[in-house]
């Protein structure tokens, strides 16, 4: 479902792409075989947007990242075998390429901050677009890994969404590949999020979250060797 506080950003940036555009994100985001990545995804990123717009220098630009940075998302290329994430990220970022009027500037700056979810962790600017740019890199990453901090129920929930979008992975290599990602996220400790008050809001939950996951996922693994 499309909340209205979705309709109302794109709204505010509907004029800056073609007429096409918000119909190809509607039949993106409504592709059945996603779960987790889906409206529901932007629209909480846009609820956080809206509640933490007063650290964004270009809260405009934030939002359209955040309306085309999942725009394409498969998990399983054509010959059968794991589609990089990287490769979805960048096929999002020319998707909002062919769609964009946005100028010159402002377009490469989405692009750059769509391409920088191809590495949450430790994508960095190239470029200062604008004064405090890097800033609002560093705020649009945050969001994206916000739900890490969310409560445990749905923190489990989002797990099992992303389960049923990879859900032609055997349980084995799915459960291995999700706690190298956990493991991943937990070792960077305070600096999973990046900007002070992002780290406030999200940092305790997150661990406590990734701690709870690790010991759960490692318990199932387990299991699972010893059942092979």
């Amino acid at each position: 479902m499309i909340s209205n506080l979705v309709k109302t950003y794109w709204d505010l940036i509907a004029s800056n792409h073609d007429p096409n555009a918000f119909a190809a994100l509607d039949a993106a985001y409504r592709e059945p075989q996603r779960g987790y990545h889906d409206w529901g995804h932007i629209g909480d990123l846009l609820a956080k947007l809206d509640h933490l717009k007063s650290l964004a220098l270009r809260p405009d630009l934030i939002a359209a990242a955040i309306f085309w940075h999942d725009a394409v998302y498969v998990t399983r290329d054509s010959d059968g075998l794991l589609r990089p994430d990287a490769e979805n990220v960048r096929a999002s970022a020319e998707a909002f390429e062919r769609h964009s009027k946005f100028d010159r500037m402002e377009s490469e700056a989405i692009h750059d901050l769509i391409m920088a979810t191809a590495n949450h962790l430790d994508a960095g600017p190239t470029t200062e677009h604008y004064p405090g740019f890097a800033r609002d890199l560093d705020l649009f990453l945050d969001l994206d890994l916000s739900s890490l901090g969310a409560p445990w129920p749905t923190f489990a929930r989002n797990l099992e969404q992303l389960r049923f979008e990879y859900n032609w992975v055997p349980e084995p290599l799915f459960c291995l590949g999700r706690l190298q990602m956990i493991d991943t996220f937990a070792a960077r400790g305070d600096e999973l999020f990046r900007r002070d008050e992002t780290r406030k809001l999200w940092s305790a939950q997150a661990h406590e979250n990734l701690v709870r996951a690790q010991d759960e996922l490692r318990r199932q693994v387990a299991r699972l060797a010893s059942t092979a």
